[in-house]
């Protein structure tokens, strides 16, 4: 069985004399048929998420725990976890004299092609993300967009099992943001990379990962399986209506649907599969209810993550339903 792509025991960080990762354990596991997995890793301001990041890079120290990428534990073993490693930073740290052709040989040569090959490299991955009529110009005359396409570019060169992404299309333009998570979708699909994506934008992380991590206060707050939710056959209701409303939720509990009351009007309610959506109209019109607005769809990964860091109150799973009655049996000589 194949080693995990990220592995946490109780994993514990302290910056100074403050714990910044709070026991974190986890274990992210390669699909099965091998094929690349993208990550998001989520989490809002002063969560851990950079921390986390430069714990697996091996610049910080556990204060207890372990941190493994594919078995291989990023404090006792940095330079065998950085050879399996690409990391493109949310900062630029370029040598803005050099040209992009000139830096991405150097990197190529550090990770060990010989100088030949390294040239050959930076070329091809220079025109895979879009910069081959750019590769001769200093990296300082490029705009953001190019510079962030370079960052991608100096991540992949040497052909990592993990490719730690921070903040990849921040700054881009629609256009380039597409074309950045184009690229992000063929390094998992056609490359078989692995991929772990810090984003602020969600819908980025929607739009990519297989699975999210969400962090708050150095803690996980919150894994989800993507693919899972995608074909989860639940809808979510969102409900406003007005009237005496304080039967409603046994009313629902009836039909096998469970519902948060938000405020005096709005209803957020989990429907199973089998129940139609008209039974709420059903159940406002027995109890006098007026619906004034009814919106339905799969949960987002905005509720999941607003959920997670406590800015939505939790909707419940519905209940599974109940067995069926036991059927009278008939025996001879007499009945049951």
């Amino acid at each position: 069985m194949p080693a995990p792509i990220l592995e946490l025991d109780n994993l514990r960080v302290r910056l100074g004399k403050r714990e910044i990762l709070q026991g974190l354990s986890c274990r992210l596991e390669t699909h099965a048929d091998g094929t690349g997995k993208a990550i998001g890793l989520l989490g809002p301001n002063g969560a851990g998420k950079s921390t986390l990041i430069q714990t697996m890079l091996g610049f910080h120290q556990p204060f207890s725990g372990h941190a493994r990428l594919f078995g291989l534990d990023c404090h006792r073993e940095p330079k065998q976890v950085r050879a399996q490693l690409g990391y493109m930073p949310e900062n630029d740290s370029f040598v803005a004299s050099m040209t992009a052709v000139a830096l991405l040989r150097m990197l190529a040569e550090l990770s060990g092609l010989p100088p030949k090959a390294a040239l050959e490299k930076a070329h091809e991955t220079l025109f895979h993300v879009g910069l081959g009529e750019a590769r001769y110009r200093q990296l300082g005359t490029y705009s953001l967009g190019m510079k962030q396409m370079a960052k991608l570019a100096q991540a992949i060169i040497h052909g990592p099992r993990l490719v730690i992404l921070d903040e990849p299309t921040n700054g881009l333009d629609p256009a380039a943001r597409q074309r950045m998570l184009g690229l992000i979708k063929e390094i998992k699909g056609e490359h078989g990379m692995h991929v772990l994506l810090c984003s602020h934008l969600l819908r980025d992380v929607e739009e990519t990962c297989d699975e999210v991590l969400i962090l708050k206060g150095g803690q996980i707050v919150q894994y989800s399986n993507l693919e899972e939710e995608r074909r989860s056959n639940r809808r979510f209701v969102e409900l406003e209506m007005i009237g005496v409303q304080d039967h409603f939720a046994a009313a629902l509990h009836q039909i096998g649907a469970e519902g948060v009351r938000e405020n005096a009007t709005r209803w957020r309610i989990v429907m199973p599969a089998n129940v139609e959506i008209r039974a709420l109209w059903q159940i406002a019109d027995a109890q006098n209810l007026q619906i004034r607005k009814l919106t339905y769809r799969r949960d987002s990964l905005e509720e999941i993550f607003l959920r997670a860091v406590g800015h939505l109150p939790a909707v419940p799973s519905p209940p599974p339903p109940p067995p069926p009655p036991p059927v009278p049996q008939e025996v001879s000589g007499g009945r049951l």
